[in-house]
């Protein structure tokens, strides 16, 4: 269990979560401004869950992606990495990654009975996403296309889908604060990019610090660090202090 726990990744779940909360109180607070009927609160749990199982999902096919392209070896900075600590063997990082987008896809249902063939977009562009991050024919990663990927769907994606489903409206409002969410959200990729260029340079990871370098991809953190911070005052201008 500690092994599969190190390869789940906890501490990035976070980028899992926030969208979740975020789209369940902008529809409590426009739910009170518009007098709507309660927020149906099994659909956020099944939502959160669902989003913590694609997370898991992309993080163990980058682990087991990573390794048999070289980027992670023993020389690596950061957190264990399972496969390439020899922890458990790649089939079996893919095999649970399977499950879990598997499971997700399971999950999700009940949600497509209640938003209907937009939520069946969302849920599968979302897997198919979550396994082309570091897999398939067009690695997004790889192409430097990682940290966009994040801001979409840990972000705009995720927050704008479960305000849809709790409230049966696109708003531009959850808009706003999934992009506020996701460009927090690529703040991890971002930092994490930053401190591997080295090595993904040498296995051809054309990550934006390997295509632009190191001072370009100090200035992303920054941007992404504060430009959520400056779009606040959108939410004060709309007296929502609480979210100020």
């Amino acid at each position: 269990m500690k092994q599969w726990l190190l390869a789940f990744r906890p501490k990035t779940l976070t980028a899992a979560v926030v969208p979740i909360f975020g789209a369940t109180a902008l529809a409590l607070y426009e739910g009170h401004e518009a007098g709507a009927p309660p927020i149906r609160y099994w659909i956020s749990g099944l939502a959160l869950f669902i989003s913590v199982l694609i997370q898991i999902g992309t993080n163990l096919i980058n682990d087991a992606v990573d390794f048999e392209k070289g980027a992670d070896t023993k020389e690596r900075i950061g957190p264990v990495r399972v496969t390439q600590a020899g922890l458990i063997s790649s089939r079996r990082v893919y095999q649970m990654a399977f499950f879990t987008f598997g499971l997700a896809l399971l999950c999700g249902i009940p949600l497509v009975l209640v938003g209907g063939w937009p939520i069946v977009v969302i849920g599968i562009a979302s897997l198919i996403a979550g396994y082309s991050y570091t897999g398939g024919p067009f690695p997004l990663a790889y192409r430097g296309l990682g940290d966009l990927f994040v801001v979409l769907f840990f972000g705009i994606v995720a927050t704008s889908g479960l305000f849809f489903l709790l409230t049966g409206a696109w708003d531009l409002s959850a808009l706003l604060l999934g992009t506020q969410i996701g460009f927090h959200c690529a703040v991890l990729i971002a930092i994490n990019n930053l401190r591997d260029m080295h090595g993904d340079k040498l296995v051809g990871k054309r990550t934006l610090p390997v295509r632009f370098g190191a001072s370009f991809a100090r200035y992303e953190i920054a941007f992404l660090l504060l430009i959520p911070f400056i779009l606040n005052f959108y939410w004060l201008w709309r007296d929502a202090v609480w979210a100020f």
